[in-house]
């Protein structure tokens, strides 16, 4: 349901959101049948596509042509892919969106591999692109994710985290790739370099927003919202905003605990639960989230007055804002 309203926000960029679809599907064909599968078994699970539409509705403030934009538009969504397999693996996560992962239908081997064709694959696109810049902002996009994946695996169970760890570590998780994602669609839009950053910056902020809203619905929805059990994040041992403002608590401090040892029972997880959810925890993490909203919906003020700053205010309030 809330992928539906979200589609509609955008229905006007449907037929070359179309596009980009197909093109997904042609750029994950291997002639390997087992990446083959992997690949396209990963693609079936569906998405919001949020990365691509970003690209778009960027690139829309200046000369918007669709054969140019998708080269950017695939690549990005390609590279959010191959992220979310590696995840996979390291979190040792069975489902998502309530499907088998890549690495829990075949293993853990077949994911990375899998992982690291759909990254070829991206760097193979956007070779099509003739402009220096565009090279850059994706390699430096590309080594940071990779980063921020090492600071992730390191910062597992890790107690002694503080605010400043979290934001850089979703920051290059989530919010480095939509940032990219409007900084180059608007430079391959060829907009000036002012309403280059306002849209970069917009892209950080929403990034930000949308990963605080994504650690908070982990405790807040239910397991068949998610498509996984609610607080998988913490069972897997990240450490997200809403556990970080209760770090302290008794129950917290011994969940943590037996989850690093693995010996977590349900009625541990329905606990842990039912002191987030009755927790000022919540409100906080949502106040956070809404500052970094206010932010990219300054940005959006500032662009030039264009039908596409609409669905920009209206994309990122609806992300900010959604149930699961």
């Amino acid at each position: 349901m809330e992928k539906m309203k979200l589609t509609l926000l955008y229905s006007d960029l449907k037929s070359d959101i179309d596009i980009i679809e197909k093109e997904l599907e042609t750029a994950l064909n291997s002639s390997s049948h087992l990446i083959n599968d992997a690949s396209l078994h990963l693609l079936q699970a569906g998405g919001k596509r949020i990365r691509p539409v970003f690209v778009l509705m960027s690139a829309k403030f200046g000369q918007y042509n669709i054969d140019q934009i998708k080269n950017i538009a695939v690549p990005l969504e390609l590279i959010h892919m191959a992220s979310l397999v590696h995840d996979d693996v390291i979190d040792d996560s069975d489902l998502r969106r309530g499907r088998h992962t890549v690495k829990a239908q075949w293993n853990n081997r077949v994911a990375m591999y899998t992982g690291d064709f759909i990254f070829a694959r991206a760097l193979e696109y956007v070779t099509s692109i003739d402009n220096v810049k565009v090279h850059q902002i994706l390699a430096k996009t590309m080594v940071e994710i990779c980063n921020g994946e090492v600071i992730q695996i390191e910062d597992k169970f890790r107690n002694n985290q503080n605010l400043k760890d979290y934001f850089r570590r979703i920051k290059r998780k989530t919010a480095l790739l939509i940032e990219s994602s409007c900084e180059l669609g608007a430079v391959v839009g060829g907009l000036d370099v002012k309403n280059v950053r306002r849209l970069k910056r917009f892209g950080y902020f929403v990034g930000m927003s949308y990963q605080i809203v994504d650690d908070i619905l982990d405790f807040t929805a239910t397991d068949k919202e998610l498509g996984k059990p609610a607080g998988s994040d913490l069972l897997q041992g990240n450490i997200t905003l809403p556990i970080l403002l209760l770090k302290d608590h008794p129950t917290i401090l011994r969940f943590v605990e037996k989850a690093s040892k693995g010996s977590v029972s349900e009625s541990d997880r329905m606990e842990m639960l039912k002191v987030v959810r009755n927790s000022d925890a919540i409100k906080k993490a949502i106040a956070l989230s809404n500052q970094y909203l206010r932010k990219a919906l300054k940005e959006v003020d500032a662009l030039p007055n264009h039908p596409m700053k609409k669905k920009l205010r209206d994309v990122a309030l609806f992300i900010g804002k959604r149930k699961f």
